[in-house]
């Protein structure tokens, strides 16, 4: 008769993931102890702090105290003290000047220096402070008439981006302009290419007044190709039959043969 040999089961291990899973349910639980108590000190800290802030504002500001001493007073004014003389009156010697909407009075209540308008002679020699209305036909003194004003008369730019109708466009032969362009050496060593775009206002000689970069594709082509476009000569715009100042955009190619 056979017999057959029993498998003995070692007893279950403390050691290992048993013993892990007790730890992480102690520190877990450590864990969220600490975690509720640095909430509430928190929340008990801006609870604080909004009722400091609160009770700060509500306090009242009194206005400053200042204190005069009385033995540093003004002496007292002489009653008796002549008033100071009137200030000196200007009499301008040329016509009064007037302005306004004319409104319609009756023939009584006009007076001899109003029934005729003031002539451009007069009013050229008019004071602009004023007068009595007698017209000495001379200028009023506070009018220097041996003054010179230099007047600088300047044209307005337009927007570059209005749309301005006009009949003839400002014209420059694309060909030419690219002979004028001086590849720059530092685009040219790093093999650099592209198209850049110039807006330039053309004034009513055909010479350029201002430029602005519409388009590029390389920074280092700007400034040759803003500098081929400002020697160059185009044909002003024409509106009206006569030449005007208008923006155009010209396009430059960079290649390197």
């Amino acid at each position: 008769m056979e017999t057959r040999n029993s498998i003995v089961m070692p007893p279950p291990s403390t050691y290992g993931a048993v013993e892990i899973k007790e730890i992480i349910k102690k520190y877990t639980f450590r864990a969220f102890i600490v975690t509720i108590l640095m909430f509430t000190i928190l929340l008990l800290l801006y609870w604080g702090v909004v009722k400091i802030s609160a009770s700060s504002t509500n306090q009242l500001k009194l206005a400053p105290i200042v204190k005069l001493q009385i033995d540093k007073l003004l002496p007292p004014t002489d009653e008796n003290q002549a008033p100071p003389p009137p200030p000196e009156q200007i009499i301008n010697s040329g016509p009064a000047a007037r302005a306004g909407t004319p409104v319609p009075v009756p023939e009584t209540q006009i007076t001899a220096d109003m029934k005729d308008f003031a002539t451009m002679e007069e009013l050229g020699r008019a004071s602009a402070e004023g007068g009595s209305g007698i017209d000495n036909g001379g200028f009023a003194p506070n009018i220097d008439v041996n003054k010179k004003v230099n007047v600088e008369v300047r044209e307005s730019e337009s927007d570059p981006w209005e749309f301005v109708p006009v009949e003839k466009e400002p014209y420059i032969d694309l060909a030419e302009l690219q002979k004028k362009i001086v590849y720059p050496e530092m685009a040219r060593r790093a093999g650099v290419e592209g198209k850049v775009v110039v807006r330039v206002l053309v004034g009513k000689d055909g010479k350029p007044m201002k430029t602005i970069i519409e388009q590029s594709d390389n920074e280092l082509l700007n400034d040759a190709a803003k500098n081929a476009v400002m020697k160059s000569v185009f044909t002003p715009a024409i509106q009206n039959g006569n030449p005007i100042a208008l923006w155009v955009s010209i396009p430059i190619q960079f290649r390197l043969r």
